[in-house]
């Protein structure tokens, strides 16, 4: 029996971004705890993979099944080796793996995330219903 509040992550291999994304995941989404579930370069994975996507799919669903968590996360980061792609297209990458998990019918709430040079999480993409996020570059992502 599970106790306490999950949420699940879908995040870089790389130990830079642990500890910041699951930090920000606890404190915004009111969790106790996050699932993680690692791949190198996840945004491009889960974007451009099916691949690795169906892998990914599989993860989440054990996560559901297990420990029902409230929200689904897709983290990418700055100087990711695995995804050495720009900021832009990192910020893209993550808004598609979010309209990824959306399209899973999984009734949870999908949330895009972008670890930056200095270790903050700016929430790129929320699908909560009636939230509208601007990211930092004036981007509107509804």
């Amino acid at each position: 029996m599970r106790s306490g509040k999950f949420a699940t992550a879908i995040n870089c291999i790389d130990g830079r971004v642990q500890i910041p994304v699951l930090d920000w995941i606890k404190l915004h989404l009111n969790v106790d705890y996050v699932d993680l579930i690692t791949e190198p370069g996840p945004d491009q994975a889960l974007a451009l993979s099916t691949d690795i996507r169906a892998r990914i799919f599989e993860k989440v669903c054990l996560s559901l099944k297990v420990h029902d968590p409230i929200a689904i996360a897709i983290a990418a980061h700055w100087d990711c080796i695995a995804n050495p792609v720009s900021m832009q297209e990192h910020l893209d990458q993550i808004r598609e793996g979010v309209r990824i998990i959306e399209s899973w019918r999984l009734r949870r709430r999908a949330v895009g995330l972008w670890v930056n040079e200095w270790g903050y999480v700016d929430l790129i993409s929320d699908t909560e219903e009636g939230r509208e996020v601007i990211s930092y570059f004036g981007h509107k992502d509804v």
